[in-house]
């Protein structure tokens, strides 16, 4: 589904030298058939900048929000050629993260904490069939290589008689070089989503 992706963004994608592109989303790219094929969260996604669409090849999942589209084809459009640092931030250490991830553009990490209601085996559960990488942070944590430049941690407490259960979402601190701050959101809304669906 690609109704919400301007259709400008497949025309730069189209402009753009396909060589460029693959060497710095790590993609790959069919000459003859003219398409990208890009590995995201687990699922191998064809990008058609001609045909003004992208197709999921794999159904590991249900459906992905409209939102992970559009951050699919910026980060074709975006990413660099750098390496991941492996130092985590959370959005309100992202430039103007503060004034922008609130209101509308609040990362909607209660569905996660809503989902699981302190049920910390659930949440591991849930994580490790997604193929997330445990990792020792919060209550229980898991890292998830969306993109092949683009990692995130997910982060949850359990709470307690004085503090709810929580959830939150960590980036390589690369991701700025790669998205901007409505992308990363974008990215935020599909995990949250993706993260907090009941899963069995």
């Amino acid at each position: 589904m690609t109704n919400s992706i301007d259709i400008i963004y497949f025309q730069e994608l189209s402009e753009q030298d396909p060589k460029d592109v693959c060497r710095r989303a790590l993609c790959k790219y069919d000459e003859v058939n003219k398409f990208f094929t890009l590995s995201v969260w687990g699922d191998e996604y064809v990008i058609y900048p001609h045909e003004l669409k992208i197709d999921r090849i794999s159904k590991n999942v249900q459906s992905p929000h409209d939102y992970f589209y559009l951050f699919i084809i910026h980060y074709l459009l975006k990413s660099k050629e750098i390496d991941i640092c492996n130092e985590w931030i959370s959005e309100k250490d992202i430039p103007c993260g503060t004034t922008f991830f609130r209101g509308p553009h609040k990362i909607p990490t209660n569905l996660i904490s809503g989902q699981y209601r302190g049920d910390i085996k659930e949440f591991k559960q849930s994580c490790e069939q997604l193929h997330g990488i445990p990792v020792n942070m919060a209550g229980a944590a898991y890292i998830f290589k969306i993109t092949p430049r683009i990692p995130v941690a997910i982060l949850y407490w359990e709470g307690d008689d004085e503090f709810p259960p929580e959830s939150k979402i960590l980036y390589d601190k690369t991701i700025t070089e790669h998205c901007a701050s409505d992308i990363i959101y974008a990215l935020a809304v599909e995990i949250c989503t993706r993260i907090g669906r009941p899963h069995g």
